[in-house]
């Protein structure tokens, strides 16, 4: 089930176009700065988005708080420049398909070892309702009724 762009949408439209530009897939920048993919706050906060929206799309129960979700797209954007990334590096790590697909593997291998069965929803619906109840970042990007 695909509601919207979702977070993974949104990402490569807002982040993607801040937090991919400094790191064309492995160049270092200037005054020591690491690739961007080297970056854990950058690529754990976007491994989260993507659990999260990976979460609420294949449970129904599940639905991004959008005000939170583009706030933190907004916030991800603002620490990549202040760490010396450049909007133009942000938006070419967010588009490199290496970069996403290494973002969604580790998303995927987060999901199964918490015990996330493609296929079974309810799994998914778990997960989620875990995250949100532990106040991780993914779950903070989730609401469930």
């Amino acid at each position: 089930m695909t509601r919207g762009l979702g977070m993974v949408g949104l990402a490569r439209r807002g982040l993607l176009a801040v937090v991919a530009s400094a790191c064309l897939a492995g160049v270092t920048l200037a005054e020591g700065k690491v690739p961007l993919a080297e970056n854990q706050h950058i690529r754990d906060s976007l491994v989260a988005g993507r659990i999260a929206d990976v979460l609420r799309t294949e449970c129904s129960g599940l639905h991004a708080r959008m005000i939170l979700v583009l706030q933190k797209l907004d916030d991800l954007k603002e620490y990549a420049i202040a760490e010396g990334y450049t909007e133009a590096e942000v938006k070419a790590f967010l588009k490199d398909k290496d970069q996403k697909n290494a973002m969604k593997a580790l998303a995927a291998d987060y999901l199964a070892k918490a015990g996330a069965v493609k296929g079974d929803e309810e799994s998914y619906c778990r997960v989620g309702k875990e995250e949100i109840a532990k106040e991780t970042l993914a779950g903070s990007l989730l609401w469930s009724w």
